[in-house]
Protein backbone atom coordinates (compact mmCIF):
# COMPACT_ATOMS: atom_id res chain seq x y z
CA UNK A 1 0.00 0.00 0.00
CA UNK A 2 1.21 3.59 -1.22
CA UNK A 3 0.65 6.18 1.56
CA UNK A 4 -0.04 9.83 0.02
CA UNK A 5 0.51 13.09 1.85
CA UNK A 6 -0.95 15.98 -0.29
CA UNK A 7 -0.50 19.65 0.55
CA UNK A 8 -0.30 23.11 -1.17
CA UNK A 9 -3.39 23.97 -1.75
CA UNK A 10 -4.68 27.72 -0.08
CA UNK A 11 -7.25 30.41 -0.57
CA UNK A 12 -7.02 32.04 -3.85
CA UNK A 13 -8.37 34.69 -6.06
CA UNK A 14 -9.84 33.14 -9.56
CA UNK A 15 -6.77 34.01 -12.21
CA UNK A 16 -4.42 32.54 -9.94
CA UNK A 17 -2.11 29.75 -9.56
CA UNK A 18 -1.77 27.16 -6.85
CA UNK A 19 0.98 24.35 -7.11
CA UNK A 20 0.10 20.88 -5.15
CA UNK A 21 2.67 18.28 -4.43
CA UNK A 22 1.77 14.38 -3.27
CA UNK A 23 4.31 13.16 -1.02
CA UNK A 24 4.59 9.04 -1.72
CA UNK A 25 5.61 6.55 0.89
CA UNK A 26 5.20 2.73 2.11
CA UNK A 27 6.49 1.77 -1.53
CA UNK A 28 8.30 3.27 -4.50
CA UNK A 29 6.29 5.98 -6.72
CA UNK A 30 8.16 4.87 -9.89
CA UNK A 31 6.11 1.23 -9.55
CA UNK A 32 2.82 2.97 -9.33
CA UNK A 33 0.99 5.33 -11.65
CA UNK A 34 -0.57 8.27 -9.73
CA UNK A 35 -3.63 10.62 -10.30
CA UNK A 36 -5.29 13.27 -8.44
CA UNK A 37 -8.80 13.78 -7.71
CA UNK A 38 -11.12 16.44 -6.45
CA UNK A 39 -14.34 16.59 -4.44
CA UNK A 40 -16.29 19.99 -4.07
CA UNK A 41 -18.92 20.10 -1.21
CA UNK A 42 -22.04 18.15 -2.10
CA UNK A 43 -20.60 16.41 -5.05
CA UNK A 44 -18.85 13.16 -5.72
CA UNK A 45 -15.41 12.77 -5.75
CA UNK A 46 -14.00 13.26 -9.52
CA UNK A 47 -11.09 12.18 -11.30
CA UNK A 48 -8.44 15.28 -12.84
CA UNK A 49 -5.48 13.91 -14.10
CA UNK A 50 -3.19 11.09 -14.16
CA UNK A 51 0.46 10.23 -14.94
CA UNK A 52 2.79 6.99 -15.29
CA UNK A 53 4.75 5.82 -13.93
CA UNK A 54 7.39 7.00 -15.82
CA UNK A 55 5.49 10.29 -16.37
CA UNK A 56 6.03 9.46 -19.87
CA UNK A 57 1.93 9.38 -20.58
CA UNK A 58 -0.76 11.31 -18.86
CA UNK A 59 -4.52 11.84 -18.68
CA UNK A 60 -6.74 14.30 -18.09
CA UNK A 61 -10.16 15.18 -17.29
CA UNK A 62 -11.78 17.83 -20.06
CA UNK A 63 -12.13 20.38 -16.57
CA UNK A 64 -8.35 19.91 -16.37
CA UNK A 65 -7.33 20.29 -20.35
CA UNK A 66 -5.11 23.34 -20.93
CA UNK A 67 -4.73 24.80 -17.09
CA UNK A 68 -3.83 21.59 -15.14
CA UNK A 69 -0.48 20.19 -15.34
CA UNK A 70 0.64 16.82 -13.61
CA UNK A 71 4.31 16.00 -13.28
CA UNK A 72 6.33 13.94 -10.98
CA UNK A 73 9.54 13.36 -9.25
CA UNK A 74 10.19 9.76 -8.53
CA UNK A 75 13.55 10.63 -6.99
CA UNK A 76 11.47 12.51 -4.37
CA UNK A 77 8.31 10.24 -4.79
CA UNK A 78 6.32 13.40 -5.37
CA UNK A 79 3.79 14.37 -7.93
CA UNK A 80 2.74 17.53 -8.69
CA UNK A 81 -0.54 19.40 -10.11
CA UNK A 82 0.81 22.75 -11.01
CA UNK A 83 -3.19 24.44 -11.23
CA UNK A 84 -3.22 27.82 -13.31
CA UNK A 85 -6.16 29.68 -14.13
CA UNK A 86 -8.09 28.80 -11.45
CA UNK A 87 -11.88 28.91 -11.66
CA UNK A 88 -14.32 29.09 -8.87
CA UNK A 89 -15.48 25.77 -9.83
CA UNK A 90 -12.31 24.55 -8.98
CA UNK A 91 -12.87 24.84 -5.21
CA UNK A 92 -12.62 21.50 -3.58
CA UNK A 93 -10.43 19.28 -1.56
CA UNK A 94 -8.17 17.38 -3.96
CA UNK A 95 -6.90 14.02 -3.23
CA UNK A 96 -3.86 12.34 -4.50
CA UNK A 97 -3.78 7.98 -5.60
CA UNK A 98 -1.63 5.54 -6.42
CA UNK A 99 -1.93 2.93 -8.37
CA UNK A 100 -0.88 -0.13 -10.69
CA UNK A 101 -1.49 1.70 -14.36
CA UNK A 102 -2.90 4.48 -15.75
CA UNK A 103 -6.10 2.97 -16.20
CA UNK A 104 -6.76 1.40 -12.98
CA UNK A 105 -5.86 5.51 -11.49
CA UNK A 106 -8.53 6.57 -13.87
CA UNK A 107 -10.83 4.07 -12.08
CA UNK A 108 -9.55 4.42 -8.78
CA UNK A 109 -12.63 6.22 -6.77
CA UNK A 110 -14.50 3.85 -7.84
CA UNK A 111 -12.13 0.60 -6.65
CA UNK A 112 -10.03 1.69 -3.65
CA UNK A 113 -11.15 2.91 -0.36
CA UNK A 114 -8.10 4.31 0.84
CA UNK A 115 -7.36 8.70 0.38
CA UNK A 116 -4.80 10.88 1.98
CA UNK A 117 -6.40 13.55 3.80
CA UNK A 118 -6.34 15.62 1.32
CA UNK A 119 -5.86 19.07 0.49
CA UNK A 120 -8.18 22.42 0.39
CA UNK A 121 -8.08 24.53 -2.69
CA UNK A 122 -10.76 27.65 -2.39
CA UNK A 123 -10.79 29.95 -5.72
CA UNK A 124 -13.09 33.19 -4.80
CA UNK A 125 -14.43 35.51 -7.48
Amino acid sequence: QVHVVESGGGSVQAGASLRLSCAASGRTSSDYAMGWFRQAPGKEREFVVAISRSGGTTYYANSAKGRFTISRDNAKNTVFLQMNSLKPEDTAVYYCAADLDLVSVIHYAARKDYWGQGTQVTVSS
